[in-house]
């Protein structure tokens, strides 16, 4: 009797961008393994208010914690890393981005891609409105005693608008504070006409995002603005921004979104193009990455696409206006940090995504609260009900985690999805009626 071959895995379909970014990332890390060997210097930072284009004028390399965590936790790595932080005494109840980072670090600091992140030079800690930011360095400095700490506190927008007062006060922490650290951590003077190129690149890039995400607005709308949006994002949010690389990343994207435009498609999945769209969404959140591909196709299984979402706007709000400036480097940089998702406030939050939803002409919205991520999480429920009272549109509410497996119920998710949409359903049959 002979044993039928096993079932192949199905293909994963993959864009020209996304292989493009995933050349890129996997060139990154190469570089960041050898960054030692080359002389290089090495910072560890954050993707909210991220100085990439002045470290890249300072030739360090950046290395984002937060995105190891979470290229582990797609990978599948993160629940060794995070049990492993937890033996030591971290509570189940701290951020698991923190935990997988520090549970790689106990096991050798071995990266995503299986090369060895070196040590930090310097940590620099942008605050944008995380608080976990400060502890989290706290600990690393623990771990690595030589390295330098400058921090660069960005003023928190309690009223919802930045004032000129709060922009100098964070240019006169970049003169004083900031680079003169990178002067002493690199061996290089500072050059503003090399971060001016930089903030050059910037711009011209951010214009191929802003393209892609604005063209969700049509029907159908030729992305999903949350989980494909999450491959948009990753060259603007980490280590490519203000790089040659970066610009032809997203004119790559910007000629495949305007491909399907042309054929009047939907957004591509996993699975191959999408057959039909029947809901616009709005998801406010960020995305579980240990089930990444499961969790997108509970969406795309029912024809939901998401055609705006808050986590995109982690690392910048591009969308609503802001450029980097080349002829105002610093201030622009200022501008920058204070623009991030998690450094509004409340009311702020709750315009922005209620603007989404009239803009994007959303049947309704969802909330991914994050277990483990306060600065997300806090008040959802109040944006809830707030965005339900304004708009008419009805809300939804599930519950993930970031990194850790342990919070992802895809059966729950699952039935809380399908009686969202049972509900969207109901009420276009009594519009008609």
């Amino acid at each position: 009797m002979t044993t039928p071959p096993a079932a192949r895995p199905p293909e994963i379909h993959k864009e020209p961008s996304m292989l493009l970014q995933k050349n890129m990332l996997a060139d990154y890390f190469t570089r960041v393994s050898k960054a030692r060997e080359e002389g290089k210097k090495i910072a560890y930072t954050f993707v909210p208010g991220n100085l990439t284009e002045l470290l890249h004028a300072f030739d360090v390399v950046p290395v984002y914690p937060e995105i190891n965590a979470l290229q582990n936790g797609m990978r599948k790595r993160s629940a060794k890393f995070i049990l492993d932080a937890e033996k030591i005494g971290h509570s189940e109840d701290v951020c698991t981005y923190v935990k997988a980072d520090l549970g790689m670090l106990l096991n050798g600091n071995v990266g995503p891609t299986g090369e060895i992140i070196p040590e930090p030079d310097i940590l620099l800690l942008s605050y944008t409105g995380c608080f976990t930011f400060m502890k989290w360095f706290e600990i690393l400095k623990q771990h690595y005693p030589k390295a330098e700490v400058v921090m660069l506190q960005v003023p928190y927008q309690g009223e919802g608008t930045p004032t000129p007062a709060m922009r100098e006060y964070i240019v006169r922490q970049l003169r004083e504070s900031v680079i003169p650290a990178f002067e002493r951590i690199s061996g290089h003077r500072f050059e503003e006409d090399r971060l001016r190129e930089q903030l050059r690149r910037s711009a011209e890039a951010e214009e191929g995002l802003v393209f892609a995400l604005q063209s969700a607005r049509r029907r159908p709308s030729p992305i999903d603005a949350y989980f494909g949006g999450v491959y948009y994002i990753g060259p603007m949010f980490t280590a490519f921004r203000g790089t040659p690389e970066c610009v032809d990343y997203y004119d790559t994207l910007r000629e495949e979104i305007q491909n399907r435009i042309d054929a009047h498609a939907g957004p591509i999945t996993p699975e191959g193009p999408m057959a039909e769209e029947k809901y616009r969404l709005i998801v406010e959140g960020p995305p579980n990455w240990t089930h990444f591909r499961e969790f997108w196709k509970l969406f795309y299984d029912e024809g939901a696409v998401v055609v705006a979402s808050t986590y995109t706007k982690v690392g910048g709000l591009y969308d609503q206006g802001f450029r980097h400036n080349p002829d105002d480097p610093l201030g622009t940089l200022a501008d920058y940090c204070m623009g991030c998702y998690t450094n509004l406030n409340l009311p702020t939050r709750v315009e922005l995504i209620e603007k989404y939803i009239r803009d994007f002409e959303a049947d309704g919205f969802l909330i991914n609260s994050i277990k483990s991520c306060n600065s997300f999480s806090s008040g959802q429920l109040l944006i809830l009900r707030e965005l339900e009272r304004r708009t008419g549109k009805p809300g939804g509410f599930f519950e993930s985690d970031l990194v850790d497996p342990r919070y992802f119920s895809a059966a729950n998710i699952k039935n809380r999805l399908e009686s969202y949409l049972q509900m969207l359903d109901q009420r276009r049959s009594q519009a008609v009626a």
